[in-house]
Parts: C-alpha cells; sequence; structure tokens
C-alpha cells in the first residue's frame, strides 16, 4: 500500500465532475457554488489506497468494540460515571434509552504501514453524504481502476440505505414506546410513519460543513419525509412534542458537539429527549457508551478489559489494535512528560481536533493546561502517508481512515488527508478522499496490475 499512496498520481476528481454531479444528477446547483466558495479543500482530487487484510482488521475492531459495549458490567461501569442526563433517561424507561442504535458513528484510524490503530470513535461524524457526492463525481483514470472505483449504483444503494437507517431508528424508538414486543426486531413495522426530520447543530448555516446539511434535507425529501435545518435554540418544547415554529419533531438528527444537552438554548431538546417525545439520534447515552474518550483508556488495558469479562479473542483484538491510552492525572505528571514524545494528548470532551496536541510539540504552558484539564494520553501511531500532486510537483500528505458504521457494520470507507497535527480542510490538495481497496492477491500476486496501478 505505501507504494500505492507514493508512487500513484491517479486523478479521480477531474475538473467539473463535481459541479456536474451536482447539478444534473441531484438538482443542487447552490450545493456546488457553497462548497466552491467556503470549502474550497473539502475534496481531495486524488484516492487513497487499502489493503483488503487491513478493511477486515478494521471491520473486527469495530465489532470487537460492539461486543465489549454489549456487556452488562461495561454499560454498569460506563453509567456510573455518566452525566446526569444519561442516568436520568435510563431511570426514567431503560427501555426506550436504549432502544435506537446512533446513526453515522464514525470509527477513525491511523494506518502506518501495514498496522492499524483505531485513534477514536465518533457518535456524530459528519461526511458520510458528501462522501457520496464525492464517488458520484468519481472517474476512473484508467482500464485497470474500473473494478475498483465506485459505481453509481453502489452510491444510489448507499444513499437509499442511509434513508433506510433514519426510518429504521424511527421503528426501533416506536417499538420500545409500545414495550409489546423486543425493541431490537428489525423486521417489526410499527405504527405511524417518520413525517419530519430536524437536522440540528449550532449555527448551521455557518457551519463548514453546512453543504452537507442541505444535502441531507434533499435526500430526506425525494424520499417524502419533511426536512428542516435548525438551530437548538430555534426548537420548542409544547403540547408534550418538540416543535420548530408550527411544525413537530419525529426525529432530530443530531449534528450536536453539546454531547450532554448542557447547554440552555438546547433545553426544549433535552426535554423532549427525556420525555421520550422524539427520536435524538444519537443520543447523550450513546456518545457515553462510545464516543467518550476515557473509553479508550478501558479498552486499551487488558486488566480492565479482564475485569468486565471480556473474551479473550476480543481482548486481543483490541489491545493489538488499539493505542494504549490512560488518564492524564497530576501524579503521573512527571512520566508522562518525560514520554511525551511517544503520546498525543487530547481533551476529553474536544472533538475535530480542538485542543489536541503531539507531545514533542508541547509547550510548558500548554502542558500545565493540559494538567488542568481533563485530558487523556495517547500513544502516537503514525498516520498514513499519501503523495499528492504531481510527479513534477509532489506534495507530502497525511491521512486517516473513517469507517461509517451503523449497527455495527461498515456502511462507508473515506479517507481525509491533511498536512499538520490534525485533519483541517484546508490543505490545497487534502480533504475527503475515495479509499481503493486493493485485493491482497493483487498486492502479491499480480505484479502487471500494480504496474499499472502506479503507472
Amino acid at each position: 500500500m505505501q507504494k500505492l499512496n507514493s508512487a500513484c498520481f491517479c486523478i479521480s476528481l477531474p475538473d467539473g465532475a463535481l459541479k456536474r454531479a451536482l447539478k444534473l444528477e441531484l438538482a443542487a446547483p447552490e450545493v456546488f457554488d457553497l462548497i466552491e466558495q467556503r470549502c474550497p479543500h473539502l475534496f481531495s482530487a486524488q484516492p487513497v489506497f487499502v489493503s483488503h487484510s487491513q478493511q477486515m482488521r478494521m471491520a473486527a475492531v469495530i465489532q470487537a468494540i460492539e461486543r465489549v459495549v454489549a456487556l452488562p458490567t461495561f454499560r454498569a461501569q460506563i453509567l456510573q460515571g455518566a452525566p446526569e442526563i444519561v442516568r436520568q433517561a435510563m431511570a426514567q424507561n431503560p427501555v426506550a434509552a436504549v432502544a435506537v442504535n446512533g446513526v453515522f458513528f464514525g470509527y477513525d484510524f491511523h494506518l502506518h504501514e501495514e498496522k492499524i490503530g483505531l485513534i477514536e470513535v465518533n457518535t456524530n461524524a459528519g461526511g458520510a453524504l458528501l462522501n457520496a457526492l464525492l464517488a458520484r463525481a468519481q472517474h476512473a483514470c484508467c482500464a485497470v481502476m474500473d473494478d475498483i472505483v465506485h459505481t453509481q449504483a453502489k452510491v444510489q444503494e448507499f444513499e437509499q440505505a442511509i434513508v433506510i437507517m433514519f426510518q429504521h431508528e424511527w421503528t426501533l424508538a416506536q417499538m420500545a414506546k409500545s414495550k409489546s414486543i423486543e425493541p431490537t426486531d428489525p423486521n417489526h413495522s410499527a405504527s405511524g410513519t417518520l413525517r419530519t426530520i430536524a437536522i440540528v447543530d449550532e449555527h448551521p448555516e455557518a457551519q463548514y460543513l453546512y453543504p452537507e446539511f442541505l444535502l441531507f434535507q434533499q435526500l430526506f425529501q425525494r424520499h417524502g419525509i419533511n426536512a428542516i435545518i435548525a438551530a437548538p435554540e430555534q426548537l420548542s418544547w409544547r403540547d408534550e412534542g418538540l416543535w420548530c415554529a408550527d411544525q413537530r419533531i419525529d426525529l432530530v438528527y443530531n449534528r450536536l458537539t453539546d454531547f450532554y444537552l448542557e447547554d440552555a438554548n438546547a433545553e426544549a431538546l433535552r426535554q423532549a429527549y427525556l420525555a421520550q417525545a422524539v427520536v435524538l439520534t444519537p443520543n447523550p447515552f450513546l456518545h457515553a457508551l462510545y464516543a467518550d474518550k476515557r473509553n479508550l483508556v478501558i479498552w486499551s488495558d487488558p486488566q480492565q478489559l479482564q475485569q468486565l469479562g471480556v473474551d479473550t479473542e476480543t481482548q486481543a483484538c483490541l489491545l493489538a489494535n488499539i493505542p494504549r491510552t490512560e488518564t492524564v492525572q497530576l501524579q503521573h505528571a512527571e512520566r508522562l512528560w518525560a514520554q511525551r514524545r511517544q503520546l498525543f494528548f487530547k481533551p476529553n470532551a474536544g472533538y475535530g481536533g480542538r485542543a489536541a496536541y503531539r507531545g514533542d510539540k508541547l509547550t510548558k504552558r500548554v502542558w500545565e493546561e493540559i494538567l488542568a484539564g481533563d485530558y487523556i494520553a495517547q500513544e502516537i501511531i503514525s498516520p498514513g502517508e499519501r503523495v499528492s500532486g504531481s510527479p513534477e510537483m509532489p506534495a507530502q500528505m497525511k491521512f486517516d481512515i473513517r469507517q461509517y458504521t451503523y449497527q455495527g457494520a461498515v456502511q462507508w470507507t473515506a479517507a481525509r488527508m491533511y498536512q499538520g497535527q490534525t485533519t483541517n480542510f484546508r490543505t490545497p490538495g487534502g480533504g475527503f478522499a475515495p479509499v481503493y481497496t486493493i485485493d491482497d492477491t493483487d498486492l502479491f500476486g499480480n505484479p502487471q496490475k500494480m504496474a499499472a496501478l502506479m503507472a
């Protein structure tokens, strides 16, 4: 893979392809204008290559985490230290609190040579529909790429799966409310219809990924579901329901980074969630189970995994593929400072790389802030490397891999190319990139195909 990522200068996103996809296929030229004006480095013109075996190992890590999260011992431990809103939701109606699965989980991996490392889990991972748009605009740059580039049929299948996923979340919640059957039966057709979805985020029109909100709105509307884009303060709790102006909301697609609805402007959403008057996906309980960064401490600690009763095979998978992580504590400050060059420091409540630091870049002032804050320290696994541009003007880029999942199954794989410490969508030549999976037999047993790919 390293050879392909350093020697292939194929262009899979030709000039004008994105505009044509938005204008002709999706009838959304205004979204292209927004992307061009606001986020010109949102998409990379070149793909990232991974091997089939790497894909399988990433999927195995995701399944291993799902098995741990399902354990009553793990859930009890998380619930004990969870914020009040999580414990309150569980106390009021434990069946309804755990009914939904949460849409668009994002498992972010670093790939260094043949090694993989899970660096974090997100429960409101952005970019899935943007990557579907990117795939619509992809073109095979040579004949050997024909069986690797995503087909239009696959893109349409993914978009259909997105709609089905939201409808399934709605159905699961209705089944849990009825209490007449098991809430995890996906074959049951609950009474009622999903009519209105609210896509909710702080100042949504100012968000960098606002173009994706518009794409979601259009996707839902094409499938007969009313969709609105709203800020949390635009919602109101009245008549035992959640409203936006005169529209009653059935389901909220939650893009807030106020994960536990603690801000005052989220009060209406908080009330509706606790009253089970709206389907909130993802929700605070799911964030505590999956995306709280302290969970990485548990998943990478053999002693804690053993105490939770995790089976040997699952332990081996997690310990081999999740960099060792620990909470930053004052009593370990001297040791952590001495080891800082091998560590990456992240705030537990952080997101999007904010206030995250490589240890070798730390100043004493920042170190004092870390010690005073709520941080984890994770062993560094280097990100993948991709050479972009052209052979005449190559540019060295880093990349991570994001696996979008639902119910533990991978729906779509994307890469994020960047320069600097973390992903930023500000680097020329960087941004979301398609991931092309190469069969391991081609890597080791088909030199002609490999030569063609690198030509």
